[in-house]
């Protein structure tokens, strides 16, 4: 079978084009073609653009939530792009905020990037910086010394420097690795050519220096994973198609999407990826709102190499390498498998021009399972059961050696959860065949897979019930022996008020079964509790490097599993607005460092989770998915299962008897 399907055509035909723009403009709406013609349009025009101009990151300035959740259909609406701007030639960054619907600029700052961090690693560099290292005299006698003489079919990958400063701040720099190709086609990760660092300033278009920690030899086995270099296929897989004869039960309009009692609106931007905005779940009569704005914030992978070649490898994928930009184009039964439909996405390109990610965001429904069930044994064991259905909106990434898919699942019962899938290929280093390593395990001959860690951080500006919100530690305890516990075995929930900023960052303890609610003290439910929803998380290590060092410092964030802040809309990135190359202590650091009330007010929760990956030799030559992620569950925010108006059979023959 392909991956292609022809009932799900990649772009729109004219006709849907024509009907999307007939749909009433949202101050939400994700970034339109349009609208990056016309930012760089009055750029140029206010004499701010050069041939040397390019564009890191562009980004819809979005409205508050006040005035978002304000908007009526016909309103009208005024539209601002974020835009940072570098200059190849010079080095110079700033930051412009651009009216598109009337055209103007509406602020120029300069940044000090020797303070505030370089723009985001932009794709043109990626060849520039190759090209200078493969014609630099260092890197090339580091290689004649390692007995490659023939470097056309190496490859140097651009990495980002991480807090590296050579001679002065603000130099603009990104840090090659090494790896070699058996030909134009073999996988170049099976080959690092180990000890060998070039470090290129990007202004100057230089290499200005070369690490060199002694030769080690080049594995040599190669690690194809394409079926032709590992058949036979299996033949004994029958078909498993999934229909929906009706269509999906999902409705969109426009970026609008609903589904059952839930809507919200779709969003994707270059930097982030995945938006989701004004998340609510219609009660009865009422739209309940839950969450005005959903994203994957950051996402950190930090790497755990002692020597001096490896030792400063750890990036910002959001931060650093606009994770948005770097979407998959995705296909129909291999990326995502029923009756789907995909949005393109709208970003800029390096140049200020807009450019079409197609088919970067999928969505559909699948089954999960058991929803609910019971036999009544006093009932001649009459049963009712019902089947879970689920929402899922989802987008994939790759940067670099990993491949990343995200996903929005949305149940019936008002839970929502989110995903990330690990898979790729694990970033490699070379060693002593059979020598191993205490930092990482040895996949092939002479190969090492380096131990390190994924630290994803979403942000979620929280909105149960209403934007006045409080969030709650619910620990669960033994009750000491006494006269309240006579016989040993009680055990309670206890609570704890995050109620100043300074109480805002919070570690995860699954001793005590920890997790955190986010309530509503003006809303109450049939019992005179508060409305709430619980944020039950999936822990893992917190950032392992030492506290100090660059990395703790750089991805601070990664610190603790959850931190609470007063929502604020300039409060937009959890390791700070320019993390490329800044020294540390951005972002949630600055936030919570204590004074602010987090009582009955408008918040955000951050929320820290992954895996910390220790590779296994099944993970290579290309690594099957590794799941992590968190969950969302309704906690008296609904006065009974909401899921009772469910039919006993839905259509398609469930529970036939």
């Amino acid at each position: 079978m392909t991956c292609c399907h022809p009932e799900s055509s990649p772009s729109p035909s004219p006709e849907g084009a024509r009907a999307a723009a007939e749909i009433p403009a949202h101050p939400l709406d994700p970034l339109r073609a349009d609208e990056i013609t016309t930012a760089r349009r009055v750029l140029e025009e206010a004499g701010k653009v050069s041939p040397t101009t390019r564009f890191p990151l562009v980004l819809l300035d979005e409205p508050d939530r006040h005035a978002a959740a304000a908007h009526r259909p016909g309103d009208p609406v005024a539209r601002r792009l974020r835009i940072t701007l570098h200059d190849m030639a010079t080095g110079a960054s700033a930051e412009a905020v651009v009216d598109v619907t009337a055209g103007l600029l509406l602020s120029w700052r300069e940044l000090d990037v020797a303070t505030e961090g370089q723009p985001q690693v932009m794709f043109e560099e990626y060849e520039v910086v190759e090209a200078i290292v493969k014609a630099d005299p260092g890197w090339l006698k580091a290689m004649a010394d390692r007995g490659i003489d023939d470097t056309s079919l190496a490859v140097c990958a651009p990495l980002a420097a991480g807090s590296t400063v050579i001679e002065r701040p603000g130099r603009r720099l990104l840090r090659c690795l090494t790896w070699l190709r058996c030909d134009a086609t073999d996988n170049a990760w099976a080959h690092p050519v180990g000890g060998l660092v070039a470090d290129v300033d990007v202004v100057e278009r230089r290499v200005v220096r070369i690490v060199d920690t002694g030769p080690v030899p080049v594995p040599a086995e190669c690690g194809r994973y394409e079926a032709e270099f590992n058949g036979p296929a299996r033949a004994d897989l029958r078909p498993l198609e999934i229909s929906q004869p009706e269509g999906p039960s999902f409705r969109l309009e426009g970026p609008l999407l609903t589904w059952q009692n839930w809507s919200f609106r779709v969003d994707f931007n270059a930097r982030e990826g995945l938006v989701l905005h004004r998340i609510a779940y219609r009660d009865g009569e009422r739209e309940r709102p839950v969450l005005h704005r959903a994203s994957l914030a950051e996402m950190a992978v930090a790497y755990g190499e002692a020597e001096e070649s490896r030792n400063w490898v750890a990036f910002l994928d959001a931060g650093e390498y606009s994770l948005g930009r770097n979407a998959n184009a995705l296909r129909l039964g291999c990326d995502c498998l029923g009756e789907i439909r995909y949005l393109d996405a709208v970003v800029s390109d390096d140049l200020g021009n807009p450019e079409t990610l197609p088919n970067a965001i999928c969505i559909h429904e699948e089954d999960h399972g058991l929803l609910w069930k019971h036999t009544d044994i006093f009932n001649n064991m009459a049963a009712e059961s019902r089947r879970s259905r689920r929402l899922v909106i989802s987008y994939i990434a790759t940067v670099g050696n990993y491949d990343y898919g995200f996903y929005w699942y949305f149940y019936q019962d008002g839970t929502i959860s989110f995903e990330a899938k690990s898979t790729g290929i694990v970033q490699t280093s070379a060693v002593e065949p059979g020598a191993g390593s205490p930092y990482g395990t040895e996949v092939a001959p002479g190969l090492l897979a380096p131990y390190h860690q994924h630290l994803f951080c979403v942000r979620l500006d929280v909105a149960v019930d209403g934007l006045a919100n409080t969030v709650e530690e619910l620990d669960v305890v033994p009750v000491p022996p006494g006269p309240d516990n006579p016989a040993g075995n009680a055990f309670t929930a206890r609570t704890t008020v995050l109620a100043d900023s300074a109480e805002g960052g919070r570690t995860a303890d699954t001793t005590v079964g920890r997790r955190w609610r986010i309530t509503n003290p003006g809303s109450l439910n049939r019992m005179g509790q508060p409305v709430a929803y619980t944020l039950v998380p999936q822990p893992g290590p917190v950032v392992l490097a030492q506290p100090g060092s660059p990395v703790a410092r750089r991805m601070a964030y990664g610190t603790k599993h959850l931190w609470v802040t007063r929502h604020r809309a300039d409060r937009r990135y959890p390791a700070g607005e320019h993390p490329n190359q800044h020294p540390g202590g951005a972002g949630l650091p600055e936030w919570t460092a204590g004074g602010e009330s987090l009582e009955n007010t408008e918040l955000t929760v951050w929320h820290t989770f992954g895996p910390t990956h220790l590779p296994r030799l099944e993970e290579w030559p290309v690594m099957p998915v590794e799941a992590t992620g968190f969950s969302l569950k309704p906690t008296g925010f609904f006065d009974r299962n909401p899921t009772l108006d469910l039919p006993r059979e839905a259509k398609g023959g469930h529970c036939a008897v």
